[in-house]
């Protein structure tokens, strides 16, 4: 749970100040989506700490009820989708947002539309069993004030488990793969780190997984930021306490 809520205070405090994007458009945009594609469409206002979430006749395959479309939320964590995602997959979504959301910071204002991320992830369906869905991922910025506005995400029930990379950073407008990456956890990790990855990703906080490994919280929060390391989130340990602690 806390690498996702240092994902969501950086998100949040990135976005302070007022921004005059027109979110109805954005609203439209995603219902389209929904619509012709079949997808579930996550919209998060990352000002406002609110997410629409659009739902095709694929909701119904993954066993989400469908109340209202959209259904909206006072969160920008779409819960009734990420609880349906398998725990490993489910951590590696939130660093690999994480290393996008990084990797647009460094860039032109103009440049960020071009980018999206693309990746294969595994989610229960109504049977309770894992399906392979195709999550895509793309990111809004304010031209007023440059910072990130919106967040969509499209979640697609794929045809099989395929060659697709569990993640892909690509251009979108030269057709080109910019990060692609299939993160082998057990040859990066230790094992120790490897229990915290897996209860980490399980929603558990640093002090449930200090009590349950009989560790402290320190050494809890040692293993995490070694996580992140490692997994090449941030290329410093000074430079990801600057903007995630």
């Amino acid at each position: 749970m806390e690498i996702r809520e240092q994902l969501s205070d950086k998100l949040l405090d990135n976005t302070s100040g007022k921004c005059m994007l027109d979110i109805e458009i954005y609203k439209q945009r995603a219902l389209a989506y929904s619509g012709m594609e079949g997808a579930i469409c996550v919209l998060s206002d990352m000002q406002a700490n609110k997410s629409y979430i659009y739902k095709s006749a694929a909701a119904v395959e993954l066993g989400l009820m469908i109340e209202g479309n959209p259904t909206e939320i006072d969160s920008i964590w779409e819960e009734e989708m990420l609880k349906k995602i398998h725990p490993d997959d489910r951590l590696k979504k939130y660093i690999h947002e994480l290393r996008f959301f990084n990797l647009l910071e460094a860039m032109e204002m103009e440049q960020r539309k071009e980018y999206s991320v693309v990746s294969k992830i595994r989610m229960k369906d109504k049977n309770e069993e894992y399906r392979w869905v195709k999550h895509r991922m793309f990111y809004v910025y304010s031209p007023f004030n440059g910072r990130l506005r919106l967040a969509l995400c499209l979640y697609n029930i794929a045809l099989s488990s395929s060659t697709v990379p569990d993640f892909m950073i690509i251009n979108t407008i030269k057709g080109e793969i910019v990060v692609k990456d299939k993160l082998d956890y057990k040859n990066i990790l230790s094992p120790r780190e490897l229990e915290v990855l897996k209860f980490v990703g399980e929603g558990y906080a640093s002090k449930e997984i200090a009590d349950i490994l009989f560790i402290s919280v320190n050494t809890v929060s040692r293993h995490r930021q070694n996580i992140l390391e490692k997994l090449k989130v941030k290329n410093s340990t000074q430079a990801f306490k600057d903007s995630f602690y």
